[in-house]
Parts: structure tokens; C-alpha cells; sequence
């Protein structure tokens, strides 16, 4: 019931005081089989959504007071969406209600509304990119896909999604390359199409030979969160860096630092290793080279098939090179014999280096994209 407005001593009905009993303890019920715009005789009451399809619920500005509710609720078998309009919609959950979802709508005035979800946001699906099989691990069934070049990831239905992002891997100089970046999380996609871009490793050509970032571009914060490649310094010094991150399309060696530090040089002839992911890289002892640091299982988002990603490049030496990390980073050169390897593509492995001693050292492997979602 819409609310009513009584004057002093006025007597009011039988039928008027059955209706303010029924708004107290049971809301008037209004039932919408499409999409709907809130009208201000809406406050109060309770919104019931049933349609097979996916529908919305639009909220706008000067209908309502702060302190007004409108509880929404959805039984029928389509996502419903609470939308803002010309007013502000704001939550700590989801906006999208899922059958035998719903919430409150209150509103904190008359241009802004806070959503109180009372159900936990739901996995989405999507298609687009390499699809993965369905695989069950931590006791939760998954279906996924992979990136490994750029595309797009179009969202068939709205919900939270597990992303997985593998920056490029830094080239590697002197000291082995930095692996690229690693950020995991969960965050809740719209219905709706994105570009999903993958980063390149790091050429040895540039004066920090960094890894570009892997990101799916605008939609993980503010503007992005990016995973980039770390980055091996191409002076005299043998030091191997660690990976790094950051929202940008490249970033110096020395700062943003995620994951793990690389290892020093030796001070002679043996470059240190290229952090990783999952462990730091290791010194150069005299003319050898440091092994690059250990990089991250990614199995439980690879369709259960074991993969490391994001092990540090190697450092180079005149006696031996180091062991790239985890089978992702390159393993450092001799003398040109063995050379440096280049970090494995897709994984975000750095560059071998090639400590004092001769030839060229590697590349960085370019990075990847993983979504998954229950």
C-alpha cells in the first residue's frame, strides 16, 4: 500500500485500518513480468520480479525521501538487475538477483540508494577466448577459459567470476628477468562484453626490458588492475629484479613491486636470478649464475592440468648459467653456448641472462588470462 496521509480527528475506516495492518507486517505485494521503472507510490511495498528472462528494476531521482524503502525480490527463472538511473545505486554485494533472491533498496536521499542484497552474489558464465573442460577442485565444480592472445570475453550472465592474470615476463640483461606479475581474484562482471588484453614479455632491446601489462581492460577497479612483467636492469650490474605489477601500459624495474626480489650478481662474472611469483631469485656465485626464482601452480584454474606460471629468468655466468624458475623462466647462457632462453610463452617466465660473459639473453614470455566460475 502507498503511504496515505490522515488529518487531525479524522475516524478512519474499517477498510483504512486493515490496509495500514497489512502494510505493517505483510508489504503490499506488486508482481512484474518485465522490466520496470519505480514509481514513487512504490515506497513501502514489495516488488516481486517473475519473468523467464532476464529483466531490470530502474531507479531514478525525486521519488522518494530519504529513509524510504522498496524491497525487491525475484522468483522467476531470469536475472533481475537493479539499475541506476538517474539516481545512484550503490552495494556491497550484487546488484544482480538471481531466482529467489532479493533485497532492500533504501535510500540515503533523494537522488541516492544504497542496496542491501540478501543473498550472496552467484557465479556467472561467459564465453570467449580457449575453453577449459569442467573440472571439480575445493569441493566446487568449474567450467573456465583462457586467453592467450587478445579477444574478447562476452558474459552471458552476470555474476562473480574468478580471474586469474599473468603479466608478461621481464627480458633479461646481465641478471635474469623478472617473471610478470600474478593477481588473483574474484570479481563480479556484468552481462556484457569486454576486451580482454594480453601482455607481450619483455624485449632485451630497451634500457629496462619490461613486461607489458595483462589485463582485462577497464573493468577490475579503477581504471584496471593490471599484472605486469618485471623488468632485469641492462647496465654492468649482474642484479636479476624482481616481477612487479601495476595499471599502466609499462613499468620501470625498480618500483611496483609484487612477488619476489631478484638475487644480487656475484660481482664478478655470474648474473642473478630473475625473481618469481613464488620465491626469490637466487645470487650469482662467482661465475655462475643464480637460478631464477620459483614461480606459482596455477592447476586449479587450468582445468586440473598442472601448470606453473611466472618463474624468474636465470642469470647467466662464464662457468654456468642458472635454472630458470619452475619451467616458466629461461635458463641463463655461457658464453653465448648454451644461450639464454627465453621465458616460456603464455607464462610470464623472464629472460635468461647472461651474466659478464658473452651472447644474448632472453626474452621474456608473454603473459596470459584465466577465468573460471563455478
Amino acid at each position: 500500500m502507498a503511504l496515505q496521509t490522515f488529518t487531525a480527528a479524522q475516524v478512519l475506516t474499517a477498510a483504512q485500518m486493515n490496509a495500514l495492518q497489512a502494510n505493517d507486517y505483510n508489504q503490499t505485494v506488486s508482481t512484474k513480468t518485465t522490466s520496470y521503472v519505480l514509481v514513487a507510490a512504490d515506497k513501502g511495498t514489495r516488488i516481486t520480479m517473475n519473468s523467464a528472462s532476464a529483466t531490470t528494476i530502474t531507479v531514478n531521482t525525486s521519488l522518494f525521501a530519504a529513509g524510504d524503502t522498496v524491497w525487491i525480490q525475484n522468483i522467476g527463472a531470469g536475472t533481475c538487475t537493479v539499475t541506476a538511473g538517474t539516481a545512484t545505486v550503490t552495494t556491497s554485494s550484487s546488484l544482480a538477483l538471481s531466482q529467489w533472491g532479493g533485497g532492500s533498496l533504501y535510500f540515503t536521499s533523494t537522488s541516492a540508494s544504497i542496496f542491501f542484497s540478501q543473498q550472496a552474489a552467484t557465479y556467472g558464465t561467459a564465453t570467449g577466448g580457449t575453453s577449459l573442460t569442467g573440472w571439480t577442485t575445493g569441493g566446487f565444480t568449474y567450467s573456465g577459459t583462457k586467453f592467450t592472445t587478445d579477444g574478447t570475453l562476452t558474459v552471458t550472465k552476470a555474476g562473480l567470476f574468478d580471474v586469474c592474470l599473468i603479466g608478461g615476463g621481464g627480458g633479461g640483461s646481465r641478471g635474469g628477468g623478472g617473471a610478470g606479475g600474478l593477481l588473483i581474484q574474484t570479481i563480479y562482471l556484468a552481462a556484457t562484453t569486454f576486451a580482454v588484453d594480453v601482455g607481450a614479455g619483455g624485449s632485451v632491446a630497451a634500457t629496462f626490458a619490461d613486461g607489458y601489462e595483462s589485463t582485462i581492460g577497464g573493468v577490475i577497479g579503477s581504471p584496471n588492475i593490471a599484472a605486469c612483467g618485471g623488468g632485469s636492469y641492462t647496465s654492468s650490474h649482474n642484479t636479476g629484479y624482481g616481477n612487479q605489477a601495476a595499471a599502466a601500459s609499462t613499468v620501470t624495474a625498480q618500483n611496483q613491486s609484487q612477488g619476489k626480489n631478484g638475487g644480487a650478481g656475484s660481482g664478478t662474472n655470474g648474473g642473478g636470478g630473475g625473481g618469481g611469483a613464488g620465491g626469490i631469485g637466487a645470487n650469482g656465485s662467482g661465475n655462475n649464475g643464480g637460478n631464477g626464482g620459483t614461480g606459482f601452480d596455477i592447476t586449479a584454474y587450468n582445468s586440473n592440468t598442472s601448470l606453473f606460471v611466472c618463474g624468474g629468468g636465470a642469470g647467466g655466468g662464464t662457468g654456468t648459467g642458472g635454472t630458470g624458475g619452475s619451467s616458466s623462466g629461461g635458463n641463463g647462457g655461457v658464453n653465448g653456448s648454451p644461450a639464454a632462453q627465453n621465458g616460456v610463452a603464455n607464462t610470464g617466465g623472464g629472460g635468461g641472462g647472461i651474466g659478464q660473459g658473452t651472447g644474448t639473453s632472453g626474452d621474456g614470455g608473454a603473459g596470459a588470462v584465466y577465468i573460471r566460475w563455478r
